[in-house]
């Protein structure tokens, strides 16, 4: 039997879980000339699939009502009539939230779990880490001395990020949710220092005090308020990364923010966003970095795993009540 999930209907405000619909098919999926029958054994779950569901333009098309949702898997071939693929190999890719499917192998990455965990292929050696390795490297151009402040520094793109700008000798201030969250920044990742945003009663003094040198690199996961905060620490020639906007993609109406234009003028500022696909040509560059350090031990992870195929739109949701730390997973 093969389970599938649907896009019911699009989500207004925060995605429940009647936006998705279950289904099951008995049908035996068949495999044809050049093809391969996989079998799902991880499932990413991350905030820009929330955009996805919208129908408003954006850098993807909107998934299409009452078909599978797609993200980041990881999968064993279990058949093969394709001779790239053999049976029992694990492949990473774009894939339907479905327990089993036929695939033609395009768009596949053959990963290997004796090298790394097959899970760490949906996050810190897949888009995760080439997002927070790309994004740092190709936008915030760091010089080792200087300051970063990362946002939504406990999820999964930006404890990397955190990792990479130390090893790079910069000085790095993480911004979360939670005491322990900043806690595990600190001793797990070696921030320098944290910034709990729920008990804060001022971030911008807050960042002042850990940066009294100013700001050179914002890597922002978040927006709002918390990104409003950082902007009045900027150095002269500071480099912003707009890598989410996890704070807003759930408001129903336009949120209210400062302008940024004088900031950026005033300092003469950078602010770009990005999508890691714009970097493709980097990819084989930053993997290689990315799996050199996880071997010599330089960078680690946090995954909060989550059991069941049934469990995918819950996942999903609670990454918007901050209830991963690291990347979110399924284990199917």
């Amino acid at each position: 039997m093969t389970k599938t999930i649907l896009l019911n209907n699009r989500p207004k405000g925060k995605p429940t879980v009647s936006n998705f619909e279950f289904v099951s098919d008995d049908t035996e999926l068949k495999v044809g000339e050049g093809e391969i029958l996989l079998e799902a054994a991880y499932v990413s779950v991350d905030p820009y699939l929330r955009g996805r569901m919208s129908d408003a333009k954006s850098y993807v098309p909107p998934f299409e009502l009452n078909k599978p949702v797609q993200s980041g898997v990881v999968a064993k071939v279990v058949a093969s009539k394709n001779k790239n693929f053999a049976e029992g190999d694990y492949v990473s890719g774009l894939l339907s939230w479905k327990t089993q499917q036929i695939s033609t192998g395009e768009g596949l990455l053959k990963v290997d779990g004796d090298k790394a965990p097959l899970s760490t292929y949906l996050g810190v050696l897949g888009m995760t880490g080439l997002t927070a390795y790309l994004g740092l490297n190709e936008i915030g151009k760091p010089k080792a001395g200087e300051t970063i402040v990362v946002s939504g520094a406990a999820g999964a793109v930006g404890s990397v990020v955190g990792q990479i700008a130390k090893i790079l000798g910069l000085h790095v201030i993480g911004i979360a949710g939670t005491d322990e969250k900043i806690e595990m920044l600190k001793s797990k990742f070696g921030f320098d220092a944290g910034i709990n945003y729920n008990t804060s009663k001022d971030i911008n003094a807050d960042i002042k005090a850990l940066a009294p040198n100013g700001v050179d690199i914002y890597f922002d996961n978040v927006g709002g308020h918390i990104s409003d905060a950082v902007l009045f620490n900027i150095n002269r020639f500071a480099r912003m990364i707009i890598c989410g906007a996890i704070s807003v993609y759930n408001e129903t109406e336009l949120p209210k923010s400062v302008s940024v234009q004088p900031f950026l003028v005033k300092n003469s500022a950078l602010m770009q966003g990005f999508i890691v696909s714009n970097y493709a040509e980097k990819f084989p560059e930053a993997m290689k970095h990315l799996s050199g350090w996880l071997a010599e031990g330089k960078l680690t992870y946090t995954e909060t795993i989550v059991d069941g195929f049934d469990n995918i739109p819950n996942a999903f949701i609670d990454l918007f009540e901050g209830k991963n730390k690291g990347k979110m997973i399924v284990k199917i």
